[in-house]
């Protein structure tokens, strides 16, 4: 009992209470030089324009979050209003709360998914433990581009591992209903809901002969899909504008900036990393994820910044998760 007592508080130690001092630490430690959202008293204008516009759930939180701080501060908190003002605007605390609060929970089914079973770093739980601080470092380190989205967005990415690994090891129905959801809704968080389909499709795409195995994958795939482009159509239909879907082409300068060529070999140089920590099974799979990433990755090269490294996130924590799990779909 003392030794399930002990567990337990390991367990809220490394999901919890260091991942939120490190995300504090980010937050309040220092100040981005990327984006001044320490001083913003709102929602920046092009927050509602161009692609942002359709990301609905994180520029709700983005609107309503603040007004509920406002007035709770001013309601329960005016003796130490002076004090928070000193270390950001009501609303850089209200970013900082929204992103805190799906960061913890990106920490949580991180932790979850590791003790997936067959796991290739079952046999020593310190390992496990290991990788698991190393992805929070990782979704920390890239807060220096502090966002209204990207904490959501990998909140539901990882749910969405989460499903198709139990999906791929149990055969269960329901868990391909708990994706098409999980993607449905984080359509609305950001078009990044679509690797989600990658990964899924990664646990039975076989890249060396480009054949689909099972026949019953198909009908899957398709689901996933639809979860997805109804969506996706959908927004931009019900919010007509004559804004562009990206803020602009920056294949020039994502070659021409060194820092954006840093960017860059961050991403490749994490990629080689994590690929070393994977077995033989799950280098295959590790391939089969980065191959049907690449409509995303050409989409960063062209219309996103390397040096925004919250944009390789996903696909780290994708192929990050891969190198831990023994899943030989060969033999569901």
């Amino acid at each position: 009992m003392l030794l399930n007592n002990g567990e337990k508080i390991n367990s809220v130690l490394f999901t919890a209470l260091l991942p939120f001092l490190l995300f504090f630490i980010v937050y309040y430690g220092f100040e981005s030089s990327y984006v001044q959202l320490k001083t913003m008293e709102k929602a920046p204008d092009f927050m509602f324009s161009s692609v942002y516009v359709y990301r609905v759930i994180p520029n709700f939180l983005t609107v309503h979050v603040p007004e509920f701080l406002t007035i709770f501060v001013n309601s329960y908190l005016a003796s130490v209003k002076p004090f928070i003002l000193k270390s950001g605007t009501i609303f850089y605390h209200s970013i900082f709360l929204i992103n805190v609060v799906f960061f913890l929970g990106s920490s949580i089914i991180l932790d979850k998914i590791l003790q997936f079973k067959p796991n290739l770093f079952a046999s020593d739980k310190r390992l496990r433990i290991l990788l698991h601080l190393f992805g929070v470092f990782l979704m920390v380190i890239v807060q220096y581009v502090p966002t209204n989205c990207d904490s959501i967005a990998v909140f539901f990415f990882l749910s969405g591992i989460f499903f198709s690994l139990k999906f791929a090891k149990f055969r269960q129905n329901k868990d391909v209903l708990m994706l098409c959801g999980i993607i449905f809704i984080s359509t609305f968080v950001r078009e990044t809901a679509c690797l989600n389909i990658a990964f899924f499709g990664a646990l039975f795409f076989d890249y060396r002969s480009f054949r689909f195995k099972g026949f019953g994958f198909y009908r899957e795939l398709l689901m996933l899909i639809a979860a997805f482009v109804v969506p996706y159509i959908g927004l931009r239909l019900m919010i007509p504008q004559d804004a562009s879907l990206a803020e602009g082409v920056y294949l020039f300068q994502n070659f021409s900036s060194p820092f954006n060529l840093a960017g860059l070999v961050f991403g490749i140089v994490f990629l080689y990393l994590i690929y070393q920590l994977c077995g033989i099974v799950e280098r295959n799979i590790f391939k089969n994820f980065v191959i049907l990433s690449v409509p995303y990755l050409g989409m960063i090269t062209f219309v996103g910044l390397f040096w925004e490294t919250r944009l390789w996130l996903p696909v780290l924590l994708g192929v990050l998760v891969i190198s831990s799990q023994n899943v030989n779909v060969h033999k569901a």
